[in-house]
């Protein structure tokens, strides 16, 4: 499987306006990213991200549609102690999204705050 290391665009990065289906992919690589740079429950995401519990769950879960790998690790007795780890970047280049972290977030931006998120 060849590694995705861009998306079509106009300007050498995203088309504007930013389809619904590339706001659903950029979250899925933005969260990815987040995990991959530090420890994050949902707690810490939705405080870093403003994105709605509900659509971070659905997020985390989606990761594995296109072959991201992440898994919460458990600390302690209570349900949610603990983070989520990234295991795997499957068919993403972790670099380009590394070297593009930046773009992405400006890229979601309205989407961030729980706009209609696709």
């Amino acid at each position: 499987m060849e590694k995705v290391t861009g998306l079509a665009t106009n300007n050498g990065f995203l088309a504007r306006p930013v389809s619904k289906a590339q706001k659903a992919f950029l979250r899925k690589i933005y969260l990815a990213g987040l995990i991959e740079q530090q420890q994050h429950n949902l707690l810490s995401l939705q405080k870093q991200t403003q994105m709605p519990r509900r659509t971070l769950q659905d997020t985390i879960a989606a990761l594995t549609d296109i072959g991201i790998d992440v898994q919460f690790v458990q600390q302690g007795q209570r349900h949610n102690a603990g983070f989520y780890q990234l295991l795997a970047w499957g068919p993403i280049d972790a670099a380009w999204v590394n070297s593009h972290f930046d773009k992405i977030t400006l890229a979601l931006e309205p989407s961030l705050t729980g706009d209609a998120m696709g």
